[in-house]
Protein backbone atom coordinates (compact mmCIF):
# COMPACT_ATOMS: atom_id res chain seq x y z
CA UNK A 1 0.00 0.00 0.00
CA UNK A 2 1.25 3.48 -0.84
CA UNK A 3 2.03 5.12 2.52
CA UNK A 4 1.32 8.57 1.13
CA UNK A 5 -2.22 9.73 0.37
CA UNK A 6 -3.56 11.94 -2.33
CA UNK A 7 -2.08 15.35 -1.64
CA UNK A 8 -3.64 18.73 -2.26
CA UNK A 9 -1.13 19.10 -5.07
CA UNK A 10 -2.82 16.11 -6.72
CA UNK A 11 -6.31 16.86 -5.47
CA UNK A 12 -7.93 18.19 -8.62
CA UNK A 13 -6.48 15.46 -10.79
CA UNK A 14 -7.77 12.67 -8.58
CA UNK A 15 -10.99 14.04 -7.16
CA UNK A 16 -12.65 16.05 -9.89
CA UNK A 17 -14.36 13.12 -10.94
CA UNK A 18 -28.74 48.71 22.17
CA UNK A 19 -28.04 47.92 20.35
CA UNK A 20 -25.04 49.08 22.29
CA UNK A 21 -22.37 51.02 20.43
CA UNK A 22 -20.10 48.00 20.72
CA UNK A 23 -22.75 45.69 19.32
CA UNK A 24 -23.52 48.10 16.51
CA UNK A 25 -19.83 48.39 15.66
CA UNK A 26 -19.55 44.59 15.57
CA UNK A 27 -22.54 44.28 13.28
CA UNK A 28 -21.04 46.78 10.87
CA UNK A 29 -17.50 45.39 11.15
CA UNK A 30 -18.32 41.82 10.19
CA UNK A 31 -21.13 40.36 8.12
CA UNK A 32 -21.46 36.60 8.14
CA UNK A 33 -22.70 36.64 4.55
CA UNK A 34 -21.05 38.31 1.60
CA UNK A 35 -24.34 38.89 -0.22
CA UNK A 36 -28.02 39.16 0.65
CA UNK A 37 -28.72 35.71 -0.76
CA UNK A 38 -26.14 34.17 1.57
CA UNK A 39 -23.40 33.83 -1.06
CA UNK A 40 -19.90 33.87 0.38
CA UNK A 41 -17.26 35.38 -1.88
CA UNK A 42 -13.76 33.87 -1.84
CA UNK A 43 -10.37 35.12 -2.96
CA UNK A 44 -7.40 32.78 -3.44
CA UNK A 45 -3.92 34.13 -2.67
CA UNK A 46 -1.32 31.59 -3.78
CA UNK A 47 -2.37 29.39 -6.69
CA UNK A 48 -0.06 26.39 -6.33
CA UNK A 49 -1.12 22.88 -5.40
CA UNK A 50 -2.03 23.69 -1.81
CA UNK A 51 -4.00 26.75 -2.81
CA UNK A 52 -5.89 25.01 -5.59
CA UNK A 53 -6.77 22.16 -3.24
CA UNK A 54 -7.93 24.56 -0.52
CA UNK A 55 -10.07 26.45 -3.04
CA UNK A 56 -11.63 23.18 -4.20
CA UNK A 57 -12.50 22.32 -0.60
CA UNK A 58 -13.95 25.79 -0.01
CA UNK A 59 -16.02 25.65 -3.20
CA UNK A 60 -17.19 22.16 -2.18
CA UNK A 61 -18.89 23.37 1.00
CA UNK A 62 -22.66 23.59 1.33
CA UNK A 63 -24.46 26.81 0.55
CA UNK A 64 -23.85 29.41 -2.16
CA UNK A 65 -20.17 30.26 -2.53
CA UNK A 66 -18.13 31.68 -5.39
CA UNK A 67 -14.47 32.31 -6.17
CA UNK A 68 -14.21 35.92 -7.31
CA UNK A 69 -10.49 36.81 -7.22
CA UNK A 70 -7.10 35.12 -7.53
CA UNK A 71 -3.53 36.26 -6.89
CA UNK A 72 -0.05 34.87 -7.50
CA UNK A 73 3.38 36.00 -8.68
CA UNK A 74 3.50 33.43 -11.50
CA UNK A 75 0.98 33.74 -14.38
CA UNK A 76 1.12 30.05 -15.24
CA UNK A 77 0.17 29.03 -11.70
CA UNK A 78 -2.81 31.36 -11.62
CA UNK A 79 -3.97 30.23 -15.04
CA UNK A 80 -3.54 26.55 -14.26
CA UNK A 81 -5.37 26.84 -10.96
CA UNK A 82 -8.18 28.89 -12.51
CA UNK A 83 -8.69 26.41 -15.33
CA UNK A 84 -8.67 23.38 -13.04
CA UNK A 85 -11.13 24.93 -10.60
CA UNK A 86 -13.37 26.18 -13.39
CA UNK A 87 -13.53 22.70 -14.83
CA UNK A 88 -14.67 21.25 -11.51
CA UNK A 89 -16.87 24.16 -10.36
CA UNK A 90 -18.01 26.00 -13.51
CA UNK A 91 -20.89 27.76 -11.76
CA UNK A 92 -18.85 28.81 -8.75
CA UNK A 93 -15.70 30.17 -10.37
CA UNK A 94 -16.37 33.77 -11.39
CA UNK A 95 -12.91 35.31 -11.83
CA UNK A 96 -12.80 37.66 -14.82
CA UNK A 97 -9.45 38.98 -16.07
CA UNK A 98 -9.72 42.17 -14.03
CA UNK A 99 -9.78 40.10 -10.82
CA UNK A 100 -6.75 37.96 -11.72
CA UNK A 101 -3.89 39.73 -9.99
CA UNK A 102 -0.15 39.19 -10.42
CA UNK A 103 2.77 40.48 -8.40
CA UNK A 104 3.85 40.97 -4.82
CA UNK A 105 0.98 43.39 -4.15
CA UNK A 106 -1.57 41.06 -5.75
CA UNK A 107 -2.71 39.81 -2.34
CA UNK A 108 -3.91 43.31 -1.47
CA UNK A 109 -5.89 43.62 -4.68
CA UNK A 110 -7.48 40.20 -4.23
CA UNK A 111 -8.47 40.94 -0.62
CA UNK A 112 -9.74 44.38 -1.61
CA UNK A 113 -12.04 42.63 -4.12
CA UNK A 114 -13.93 41.00 -1.25
CA UNK A 115 -16.75 42.48 0.79
CA UNK A 116 -16.31 42.53 4.53
CA UNK A 117 -17.19 39.07 5.72
CA UNK A 118 -15.82 37.43 2.60
CA UNK A 119 -13.13 34.75 2.80
CA UNK A 120 -9.52 34.86 1.68
CA UNK A 121 -7.51 31.66 1.34
CA UNK A 122 -3.86 32.42 2.17
CA UNK A 123 -1.78 29.61 0.68
CA UNK A 124 1.50 31.16 -0.44
CA UNK A 125 4.80 29.94 1.06
CA UNK A 126 4.89 30.58 4.81
CA UNK A 127 7.37 33.46 4.64
CA UNK A 128 4.58 35.69 3.33
CA UNK A 129 1.88 34.51 5.76
CA UNK A 130 2.22 37.14 8.53
CA UNK A 131 2.14 39.98 5.98
CA UNK A 132 -0.93 38.66 4.20
CA UNK A 133 -2.75 37.67 7.39
CA UNK A 134 -2.32 41.09 8.96
CA UNK A 135 -3.76 42.78 5.88
CA UNK A 136 -6.74 40.43 5.68
CA UNK A 137 -7.63 41.05 9.32
CA UNK A 138 -7.20 44.80 8.85
CA UNK A 139 -9.67 44.64 5.95
CA UNK A 140 -12.23 42.65 7.94
CA UNK A 141 -12.37 39.41 5.96
CA UNK A 142 -12.46 35.86 7.25
CA UNK A 143 -9.31 33.84 6.69
CA UNK A 144 -8.27 30.31 5.90
CA UNK A 145 -4.47 30.14 6.09
CA UNK A 146 -2.40 27.13 5.18
CA UNK A 147 0.40 25.85 7.32
CA UNK A 148 3.05 26.82 8.07
CA UNK A 149 2.15 30.17 9.58
CA UNK A 150 5.55 31.86 9.82
CA UNK A 151 9.21 31.02 9.34
CA UNK A 152 10.59 32.68 12.48
CA UNK A 153 9.53 33.90 15.93
CA UNK A 154 8.92 37.53 14.91
CA UNK A 155 6.52 36.21 12.29
CA UNK A 156 4.76 34.03 14.86
CA UNK A 157 4.29 37.04 17.13
CA UNK A 158 2.77 39.00 14.25
CA UNK A 159 0.36 36.15 13.54
CA UNK A 160 -0.64 35.94 17.20
CA UNK A 161 -1.34 39.67 17.35
CA UNK A 162 -3.38 39.58 14.16
CA UNK A 163 -5.28 36.56 15.45
CA UNK A 164 -6.23 38.45 18.61
CA UNK A 165 -7.43 41.41 16.55
CA UNK A 166 -9.47 38.99 14.43
CA UNK A 167 -11.11 37.70 17.61
CA UNK A 168 -12.02 41.22 18.64
CA UNK A 169 -13.53 41.81 15.20
CA UNK A 170 -15.44 38.51 15.30
CA UNK A 171 -13.67 37.28 12.19
CA UNK A 172 -13.51 33.55 11.59
CA UNK A 173 -9.99 32.12 11.20
CA UNK A 174 -9.27 28.57 10.05
CA UNK A 175 -5.85 27.04 9.64
CA UNK A 176 -4.43 24.20 7.59
CA UNK A 177 -3.82 21.77 10.47
CA UNK A 178 -6.59 19.57 9.13
CA UNK A 179 -5.88 16.54 11.31
CA UNK A 180 -7.63 18.35 14.16
CA UNK A 181 -10.77 17.83 12.06
CA UNK A 182 -10.16 14.13 11.47
CA UNK A 183 -12.74 11.98 13.25
CA UNK A 184 -10.49 8.91 13.72
CA UNK A 185 -7.80 11.02 15.41
CA UNK A 186 -10.41 12.85 17.48
CA UNK A 187 -11.67 9.52 18.76
CA UNK A 188 -8.32 8.03 19.73
CA UNK A 189 -7.11 11.22 21.38
CA UNK A 190 -10.33 11.56 23.36
CA UNK A 191 -9.81 8.01 24.64
CA UNK A 192 -6.24 8.93 25.64
CA UNK A 193 -7.53 12.01 27.46
CA UNK A 194 -10.07 9.76 29.20
CA UNK A 195 -7.20 7.65 30.56
CA UNK A 196 -7.27 4.64 28.22
CA UNK A 197 -3.46 4.26 28.29
CA UNK A 198 -2.83 5.96 31.64
CA UNK A 199 -0.49 8.89 32.11
CA UNK A 200 1.09 9.87 28.81
CA UNK A 201 4.88 9.52 29.12
CA UNK A 202 6.30 9.33 25.60
CA UNK A 203 5.29 10.31 22.08
CA UNK A 204 7.07 9.37 18.86
CA UNK A 205 6.56 10.87 15.42
CA UNK A 206 8.25 10.16 12.10
CA UNK A 207 8.21 11.64 8.62
CA UNK A 208 10.74 9.65 6.62
CA UNK A 209 10.68 9.35 2.83
CA UNK A 210 12.55 10.00 -0.38
CA UNK A 211 14.34 13.19 -1.32
CA UNK A 212 12.37 16.38 -1.83
CA UNK A 213 12.36 17.54 -5.44
CA UNK A 214 14.34 20.50 -6.75
CA UNK A 215 14.30 22.25 -10.14
CA UNK A 216 17.54 23.90 -11.30
CA UNK A 217 17.47 27.57 -12.15
CA UNK A 218 16.22 28.12 -15.68
CA UNK A 219 17.88 30.37 -18.28
CA UNK A 220 16.71 33.95 -17.80
CA UNK A 221 15.04 33.16 -14.48
CA UNK A 222 15.72 35.62 -11.67
CA UNK A 223 17.25 34.40 -8.46
CA UNK A 224 14.15 35.36 -6.48
CA UNK A 225 11.81 33.58 -8.90
CA UNK A 226 14.03 30.50 -8.73
CA UNK A 227 13.87 30.40 -4.94
CA UNK A 228 10.11 30.94 -4.78
CA UNK A 229 9.54 28.21 -7.36
CA UNK A 230 11.64 25.90 -5.15
CA UNK A 231 10.15 27.23 -1.93
CA UNK A 232 10.52 23.88 -0.15
CA UNK A 233 14.28 24.26 -0.37
CA UNK A 234 14.75 27.68 1.26
CA UNK A 235 14.06 28.34 4.93
CA UNK A 236 13.05 31.99 4.49
CA UNK A 237 10.15 30.74 2.40
CA UNK A 238 9.19 27.44 3.96
CA UNK A 239 10.70 27.46 7.49
CA UNK A 240 12.55 24.17 6.75
CA UNK A 241 11.54 20.60 5.98
CA UNK A 242 11.24 19.92 9.70
CA UNK A 243 8.80 22.76 10.33
CA UNK A 244 6.63 22.68 7.25
CA UNK A 245 6.31 18.94 6.90
CA UNK A 246 6.30 17.77 10.53
CA UNK A 247 4.07 20.53 11.91
CA UNK A 248 1.00 18.29 11.52
CA UNK A 249 2.60 15.47 13.50
CA UNK A 250 3.93 17.79 16.18
CA UNK A 251 0.50 19.41 16.53
CA UNK A 252 -1.20 16.03 16.93
CA UNK A 253 1.30 14.93 19.56
CA UNK A 254 0.83 18.15 21.54
CA UNK A 255 -2.93 17.65 21.22
CA UNK A 256 -2.62 14.13 22.62
CA UNK A 257 -0.48 15.40 25.49
CA UNK A 258 -2.75 18.43 25.91
CA UNK A 259 0.36 20.55 26.46
CA UNK A 260 3.21 22.31 24.71
CA UNK A 261 6.81 21.25 25.33
CA UNK A 262 9.04 23.54 27.35
CA UNK A 263 12.41 22.45 25.90
CA UNK A 264 13.89 21.08 22.70
CA UNK A 265 17.29 19.67 21.83
CA UNK A 266 18.39 17.84 18.75
CA UNK A 267 20.49 17.84 15.63
CA UNK A 268 20.15 18.32 11.92
CA UNK A 269 22.42 17.44 9.03
CA UNK A 270 22.77 17.40 5.28
CA UNK A 271 23.68 13.78 4.72
CA UNK A 272 22.97 12.92 1.09
CA UNK A 273 21.52 16.02 -0.55
CA UNK A 274 23.60 17.59 -3.31
CA UNK A 275 21.13 20.07 -4.81
CA UNK A 276 22.08 23.74 -4.83
CA UNK A 277 19.79 24.75 -1.99
CA UNK A 278 19.99 25.16 1.80
CA UNK A 279 17.91 22.18 2.86
CA UNK A 280 18.94 19.76 5.58
CA UNK A 281 17.79 16.21 4.89
CA UNK A 282 17.93 14.65 8.37
CA UNK A 283 16.50 15.94 11.68
CA UNK A 284 16.15 14.39 15.13
CA UNK A 285 14.58 16.48 17.89
CA UNK A 286 13.76 15.55 21.49
CA UNK A 287 11.11 17.68 23.17
CA UNK A 288 10.51 17.77 26.92
CA UNK A 289 7.18 18.66 28.54
CA UNK A 290 6.84 20.35 31.93
CA UNK A 291 6.07 17.03 33.64
CA UNK A 292 9.16 15.36 32.14
CA UNK A 293 7.34 13.46 29.38
CA UNK A 294 9.13 13.37 26.02
CA UNK A 295 8.27 13.74 22.36
CA UNK A 296 10.79 12.36 19.86
CA UNK A 297 10.40 13.74 16.33
CA UNK A 298 12.38 12.45 13.36
CA UNK A 299 12.31 13.88 9.85
CA UNK A 300 14.34 12.55 6.94
CA UNK A 301 14.10 12.81 3.16
CA UNK A 302 16.79 10.59 1.65
CA UNK A 303 16.24 8.13 -1.19
CA UNK A 304 16.43 4.38 -0.56
CA UNK A 305 15.88 4.68 3.18
CA UNK A 306 13.10 3.46 5.47
CA UNK A 307 9.76 5.16 4.80
CA UNK A 308 7.56 5.99 7.78
CA UNK A 309 4.87 8.56 8.40
CA UNK A 310 3.39 7.71 11.75
CA UNK A 311 2.63 8.93 15.28
CA UNK A 312 2.62 6.81 18.45
CA UNK A 313 1.91 7.46 22.12
CA UNK A 314 3.00 5.50 25.22
CA UNK A 315 1.38 5.76 28.63
CA UNK A 316 1.67 4.17 32.05
CA UNK A 317 -1.01 1.58 31.18
CA UNK A 318 -0.62 1.05 27.46
CA UNK A 319 0.14 2.62 24.13
CA UNK A 320 -1.53 3.97 21.00
CA UNK A 321 -1.03 4.40 17.30
CA UNK A 322 -2.37 7.85 16.49
CA UNK A 323 -1.63 7.42 12.80
CA UNK A 324 -0.37 4.38 10.94
CA UNK A 325 0.19 6.25 7.68
CA UNK A 326 -1.03 9.41 6.02
CA UNK A 327 -3.14 7.37 3.59
CA UNK A 328 -4.94 5.52 6.37
CA UNK A 329 -4.58 6.68 9.99
CA UNK A 330 -6.08 3.46 11.46
CA UNK A 331 -5.69 4.63 15.09
CA UNK A 332 -5.73 1.94 17.77
CA UNK A 333 -4.96 1.25 21.42
CA UNK A 334 -2.91 -1.50 23.08
CA UNK A 335 -2.36 -2.94 26.49
CA UNK A 336 1.33 -2.49 27.15
CA UNK A 337 3.85 -1.30 24.58
CA UNK A 338 4.13 -4.29 22.26
CA UNK A 339 1.90 -3.10 19.45
CA UNK A 340 0.83 -6.43 17.96
CA UNK A 341 -2.72 -7.64 17.22
CA UNK A 342 -3.06 -9.83 20.29
CA UNK A 343 -2.50 -6.80 22.54
CA UNK A 344 -4.95 -4.53 20.73
CA UNK A 345 -7.86 -3.22 22.83
CA UNK A 346 -9.54 -0.81 20.39
CA UNK A 347 -9.30 0.47 16.86
CA UNK A 348 -11.20 2.92 14.71
CA UNK A 349 -13.76 1.08 12.57
CA UNK A 350 -15.71 4.00 11.16
CA UNK A 351 -15.98 5.13 7.57
CA UNK A 352 -13.04 6.86 5.84
CA UNK A 353 -12.88 10.55 6.71
CA UNK A 354 -11.67 13.53 4.66
CA UNK A 355 -10.17 16.05 7.09
CA UNK A 356 -9.30 18.47 4.26
CA UNK A 357 -12.99 18.86 3.44
CA UNK A 358 -14.14 18.66 7.05
CA UNK A 359 -12.07 21.66 8.12
CA UNK A 360 -13.65 23.82 5.40
CA UNK A 361 -17.15 22.51 6.10
CA UNK A 362 -16.81 23.51 9.75
CA UNK A 363 -15.20 26.85 8.91
CA UNK A 364 -17.90 27.90 6.45
CA UNK A 365 -20.65 26.68 8.77
CA UNK A 366 -19.23 28.94 11.49
CA UNK A 367 -19.30 31.88 9.07
CA UNK A 368 -22.88 31.23 8.00
CA UNK A 369 -24.07 30.76 11.59
CA UNK A 370 -21.88 33.54 13.04
CA UNK A 371 -20.32 31.17 15.57
CA UNK A 372 -16.95 31.85 17.26
CA UNK A 373 -14.18 30.24 15.23
CA UNK A 374 -10.53 31.19 15.55
CA UNK A 375 -7.74 28.61 15.34
CA UNK A 376 -4.92 31.15 15.24
CA UNK A 377 -3.41 30.82 18.70
CA UNK A 378 -3.32 27.02 18.81
CA UNK A 379 -1.92 26.74 15.32
CA UNK A 380 0.68 29.49 15.70
CA UNK A 381 1.93 27.89 18.90
CA UNK A 382 2.20 24.50 17.20
CA UNK A 383 4.27 26.21 14.52
CA UNK A 384 6.44 27.80 17.20
CA UNK A 385 7.09 24.36 18.72
CA UNK A 386 8.25 23.15 15.31
CA UNK A 387 10.44 26.26 14.92
CA UNK A 388 11.84 25.59 18.39
CA UNK A 389 12.94 22.15 17.18
CA UNK A 390 14.57 23.64 14.10
CA UNK A 391 16.38 26.21 16.25
CA UNK A 392 17.72 23.43 18.48
CA UNK A 393 18.82 21.33 15.52
CA UNK A 394 20.54 24.22 13.76
CA UNK A 395 22.24 25.62 16.86
CA UNK A 396 23.15 22.33 18.51
CA UNK A 397 21.92 23.84 21.79
CA UNK A 398 18.90 23.19 24.03
CA UNK A 399 16.20 25.79 23.32
CA UNK A 400 13.37 26.64 25.70
CA UNK A 401 9.90 27.60 24.56
CA UNK A 402 10.43 31.09 26.02
CA UNK A 403 13.71 31.48 24.13
CA UNK A 404 12.06 30.44 20.90
CA UNK A 405 9.14 32.83 21.34
CA UNK A 406 11.43 35.75 22.23
CA UNK A 407 13.87 35.20 19.35
CA UNK A 408 14.55 38.26 17.21
CA UNK A 409 16.11 36.31 14.32
CA UNK A 410 14.32 37.12 11.07
CA UNK A 411 14.93 35.06 7.96
CA UNK A 412 13.59 37.71 5.56
CA UNK A 413 13.49 41.05 7.41
CA UNK A 414 12.96 43.18 4.27
CA UNK A 415 10.33 40.99 2.64
CA UNK A 416 7.60 43.64 2.67
CA UNK A 417 9.79 45.86 0.49
CA UNK A 418 10.03 43.30 -2.32
CA UNK A 419 8.11 44.57 -5.35
CA UNK A 420 9.33 42.47 -8.26
CA UNK A 421 10.74 39.05 -9.09
CA UNK A 422 13.83 40.93 -10.20
CA UNK A 423 14.47 42.21 -6.68
CA UNK A 424 17.22 40.67 -4.56
CA UNK A 425 16.20 37.61 -2.49
CA UNK A 426 16.89 37.42 1.26
CA UNK A 427 19.73 34.95 0.65
CA UNK A 428 22.16 34.59 -2.24
CA UNK A 429 24.35 31.82 -3.53
CA UNK A 430 28.13 32.09 -3.64
CA UNK A 431 30.28 32.21 -6.76
CA UNK A 432 29.98 28.44 -7.11
CA UNK A 433 26.19 28.59 -6.96
CA UNK A 434 25.95 27.11 -3.45
CA UNK A 435 23.99 28.40 -0.46
CA UNK A 436 25.00 28.57 3.18
CA UNK A 437 23.64 25.54 5.02
CA UNK A 438 21.93 26.23 8.38
CA UNK A 439 23.63 23.40 10.21
CA UNK A 440 25.10 23.28 13.73
CA UNK A 441 26.85 25.02 15.29
CA UNK A 442 24.90 27.95 13.83
CA UNK A 443 25.21 30.78 16.34
CA UNK A 444 22.36 32.91 15.04
CA UNK A 445 19.71 30.19 14.98
CA UNK A 446 17.88 31.84 17.89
Amino acid sequence: MNPFPTSRRQFLTTSATAMSAAALTRAIEVRAHAANDGTIDIALVGCGGRGTGAAANALGTQGPVRLVAMADVFPHRLEGSRDALNKQFPERVQVPPDRQFLGFDAYRKAIDSLPRGGVVLLTTPAGFRPIHFEYAVEKGVNVFMEKSFAVDAPGIRRVLRAGELARQKNLKIATGLMWRHDRPRQEVIQRIHDGAIGELLLLRTYRMHGAVGFTPRQPGESELAHQIRNYNSFNWLNASFFVDWLIHNIDVCCWAKNALPVLAQGHGARVARTEADQMLDDYVVEYTFADGARLFAQGRHINQTWDAFTDCAHGSKGSAVLMESLAAPKPRLYRGHVQTPEHETWRWKGEPWDPYQAEHDEFFAAIRNDQPYNETERSAKACLVALMGRMAAESGQPITYEQALASEVQLAPQLEKVQSLDDAPPIRCDAAGRYAIPAPPQKNAV
